[in-house]
């Protein structure tokens, strides 16, 4: 019987001081992106009133995604990954597609927060909750259907498809910059003319941190996503020896830190629910532990009598 044996060479040599840093970085990026991605959907689970709100369902989705995108690096950081053509170990874009994911999520927050603020007896009437889940599950399952379906097609209509899929991330794109110009002037004009008040405020927060998220996701996420296009559209472009060394595929993946970031920033709400549901939690049975055990030590033995001396 013969055995199969398959194995996957790092993502670097080791040969040069920029090897360590490469492969440490996404090790430690990995595992912060993770955590802090990861207790975002913990607090917002444990929470209901942010469950109860629809624009922490856009957030649970879009760091659920970032969580799983943590998760990848170690596999696409770590080890000799090429996606594309001609790949080498690759996820059949399996695993870079989170971000894709995420990509039409915040589309669909972006209009929900317009029509929350523009539109509030249209929104309080029409969009509920069930219809937000919706939009998120659509997310998923349009970005991994068409790329299944891209998977099993022949390359010559898999070429197709592919671009067909450029073309609608352009339009997409294009949306989103328009709808974040469109909410930061309604968060600085429109906002600014209604009397102070609990709802005002949350208006304005949930507005800022869209726009915010959005800014920051489309600078880190467009270079790489430009770069693709020019690859297959023509001879130029960027390439990479892997996924790991992929410069505009490292600031792409930053966003699974960089959000879950601005969104404990910007959510007073949602820093309190992440730090009294989980790390509170987390911390405090090791503060428990620890001072048990110094107790222990500092507890004088039962046989032995203390006595104090007067010089």
């Amino acid at each position: 019987m013969s055995s199969l044996n398959v194995t996957i060479s790092l993502s670097v040599d080791f040969k040069s001081l920029g090897d360590f840093f490469i492969f440490i970085y996404h090790l430690v990026f990995a595992t912060c992106a993770v955590l802090l991605a990861g207790s975002v959907v913990l607090g917002i689970l444990c929470t209901r009133a942010l469950r109860q709100q629809n624009r922490f369902i856009f957030m649970l989705n879009t760091s659920i995604s970032d969580t799983l995108t943590g998760f990848s690096v170690y596999y696409l950081g770590l080890f000799d990954v090429q996606e594309g053509y001609p790949s080498r170990n690759s996820t059949l874009y399996i695993l870079p597609s989170f971000l894709g994911v995420n990509v039409m999520t915040f589309l669909f927050a972006q209009f929900d927060r317009y029509l929350a603020v523009a539109h509030p007896f249209f929104y309080s009437r029409f969009i509920a909750r069930w219809f937000v889940v919706a939009c998120c599950v659509f997310c998923w399952v349009y970005t991994y259907l068409l790329l299944a379906i891209q998977n099993v097609l022949p390359v010559t209509q898999a070429v197709k498809l592919m671009a067909f899929g450029v073309m609608t991330l352009q339009i997409i794109v294009v949306i989103k910059v328009l709808m974040t110009i469109k909410l930061y002037i309604i968060a600085k004009h429109q906002l600014g003319r209604e009397a102070p008040s609990p709802e005002r405020d949350s208006k304005k927060e949930s507005l800022r941190l869209i726009v915010f998220v959005v800014m920051c996701f489309l600078s880190l996420w467009c270079p790489s996503f430009v770069n693709i296009m020019i690859r297959y559209l023509s001879n130029g472009g960027l390439r990479f020896r892997n996924e790991a060394t992929n410069a505009f595929a490292i600031m792409a993946r930053f966003n699974a830190l960089s959000t879950p970031a601005l969104y404990i920033w910007g959510s007073p709400a949602l820093r309190t629910a992440v730090w009294t549901k989980v790390w509170r939690r987390v911390c405090t049975p090791c503060h428990i532990r620890t001072a048990r055990v110094f107790s222990m030590n500092m507890k004088p033995a039962k046989d032995k009598v203390l006595s104090i001396s007067h010089s």
